[in-house]
């Protein structure tokens, strides 16, 4: 597995799988080319034999860092993926002068916010009604 960053070319197949993985509200292909055109973000994808297992994106201002996106290929859930992405990004946010990092998750997400947890995100509070379908987000922190 080789985790680097995105290429503007990756961005076709990075909006196919925000599609698969997350159906409810998936950023457009147009989000994702303007996050690419970002200075303060920064993206990452795993690879596997040249076919993206997974990215991650995180915006970067001053001492802060939002984890933005990570999704993870259905064949790959559970083997690290996740959690080597989510490790990356948040060294390449400290590397940016982050002292704290932030992500949202749906409370229903339970594989999610373990995989936070075990990488030393702890909850900060909680957003009600955060996501379109009704359901809360809980903000975590690093």
């Amino acid at each position: 597995m080789n985790i680097r960053p995105w290429k503007f070319e990756d961005i076709l197949r990075i909006s196919e799988m925000e599609q698969e993985c997350f159906p409810q509200e998936p950023w457009s292909y147009k989000m994702l080319v303007s996050s690419f055109q970002t200075e303060s973000f920064f993206g990452l994808v795993a690879e596997d034999g040249g076919e993206i297992a997974g990215y991650g994106g995180i915006t970067v201002a001053a001492d802060s860092a939002d984890v933005d996106n990570i999704a993870v290929a259905e064949q790959y859930r559970r083997g690290g993926v996740g959690t080597a992405i989510l490790n990356d990004l948040c060294n390449l946010a400290a590397s940016k002068g982050a002292k704290e990092i932030f992500l949202e998750v749906r409370v229903s997400n339970s594989a999610a916010m373990s995989m936070y947890l075990k990488c030393g995100f702890v909850g900060a509070y909680a957003r009600t009604r955060y996501y379109s379908d009704g359901e809360d987000c809980l903000v975590m922190k690093k």
